[in-house]
């Protein structure tokens, strides 16, 4: 993704990559080191206490294996959309989740680039949505590797077709449909929450096929938060504490 970024961008770049890639790749190094250090295993030791104590919705139900991995994966990702509304929408959440909104670009770093209090979130909630849904370790590897990659993708600066574009993102979010999440506009913020597919943004109501300004008049970031910084490690980890909330948690309209 990143070598796509160089040879077919979708935007100039507004900061310095040398700047911004140093803040998002240190804060992933740590991030991956906490979860380490708190998370021995991770969920998918959570699924493999589960499987074997017959925890869980689908080890009470006998499918084949394939069609469980499918379902698990995709009540995973139904998991992880509401999962991202609640950070928008509870201020305290949004105070962590708005770090990952304060990039000044959108390019395939974002994808790695949350507060580690997020991190931490999110693994318990998957953890406890692994052991109620009795997934399967193989499932929640595959669901990893599926949501890892498609977060890489979607939040990649690359240009493609916009014809492609439009088949793609029936089944999977595309850059421009997720770089839509990133605008300034709190009503395009408060959109497309998808990671892995669009289907639910469709279905529940919070699908935005197009920014106002347009792919290329869109700015990107929050807009309460002045002129651009360059976001290290030691200001990523304190932004939640000093930045000001803005008007987006649980403020859809402006």
């Amino acid at each position: 993704m990143a070598t796509w970024e160089v040879l077919a961008p979708r935007r100039p770049l507004t900061a310095s990559k040398l700047c911004r890639w140093g803040g998002n790749l240190t804060i992933v190094i740590l991030n991956t080191a906490i979860a380490r250090l708190f998370f021995m295993g991770g969920v998918v030791a959570v699924a493999a206490m589960a499987q074997a104590r017959g925890w869980g919705l689908l080890n009470l139900i006998d499918v084949p294996a394939w069609l469980e991995i499918a379902i698990a994966i995709v009540a995973l990702d139904f998991v992880i959309y509401w999962q991202h509304q609640v950070f928008h929408y509870v201020p305290i959440l949004w105070r962590f989740h708005m770090m990952h909104h304060s990039d000044l670009d959108l390019d395939v770093s974002s994808g790695v680039r949350f507060h580690p209090v997020e991190i931490v979130i999110s693994t318990m909630v998957k953890a406890a949505a692994v052991l109620a849904l009795g997934v399967a370790p193989l499932a929640v590897v595959i669901f990893e590797i599926v949501l890892n990659a498609t977060a890489l993708f979607n939040h990649s600066n690359v240009r493609m077709p916009v014809s492609l574009d439009r088949v793609l993102r029936w089944f999977v979010v595309t850059p421009d449909m997720h770089r839509i999440h990133h605008s300034v506009d709190v009503r395009e913020t408060n959109s497309n929450y998808g990671f892995n597919v669009p289907w639910w943004d469709r279905l529940f109501g919070t699908y935005c096929a197009e920014p106002a300004l347009g792919q290329l008049g869109m700015k990107i970031g929050l807009e309460h938060l002045g002129p651009p910084v360059c976001l290290n490690l030691f200001m990523m980890l304190r932004f939640p504490f000093v930045a000001q909330l803005g008007r987006y948690a649980g403020r859809a309209q402006p």
